[in-house]
């Protein structure tokens, strides 16, 4: 059986080209992938999720099959809601790996059909974190080799030099 569709979760707060490169690669793997912009009410964020998806929609431009929804239960619901059973997860190192494990071994006791895919991360991308962008961003530093030109914008509107 293939699998023709795939999940990407993700906070994206904000998106990173580090994430748009996952994105191109899965679907190269996938038929159609669906961004998931996840709600968490124990994190606070510097974009509300509307703002999110929408950033994630503007960088997603151009992309074939992949759709951009919102998200705040959990993993395996979004997995049945939307019909898929793979979810793709990036991975930078050990520690991403480590984590992202034993998510996915605690989603699949709960959905024992869902397979967790791991990419790692592209060299040049591999260092890139939302959190490092957010914290540059709001000292006034340049962020355009990390983000896409609308997210460096936005960012920009949130932290006036």
């Amino acid at each position: 059986m293939s699998v023709q569709h795939a999940l990407f979760p993700g906070s994206f707060d904000p998106i990173t080209l580090g994430h748009l490169d996952l994105i191109q690669r899965s679907l190269g793997i996938f038929g159609k992938v669906t961004v998931l912009v996840a709600a968490h009410a124990s994190k606070t964020q510097l974009f509300s999720s509307e703002e999110r998806i929408e950033l994630v929609r503007e960088a997603l431009v151009g992309f074939d099959n992949v759709q951009v929804l919102a998200t705040s239960g959990l993993l395996v619901d979004a997995c049945r809601e939307h019909g898929a059973r793979v979810v793709v997860r990036g991975v930078r190192g050990g520690q991403d790996l480590e984590y992202e494990t034993q998510m996915a071994n605690t989603n699949r006791s709960m959905l024992p059909d869902m397979d967790t895919v791991y990419l790692g991360s592209d060299p040049a991308h591999s260092f890139i974190s939302s959190t490092l962008v957010r914290q540059i961003a709001s000292m006034g530093g340049d962020v355009s080799a990390f983000v896409p030109p609308n997210v460096q914008a936005a960012l920009a509107a949130r932290f006036p030099s």
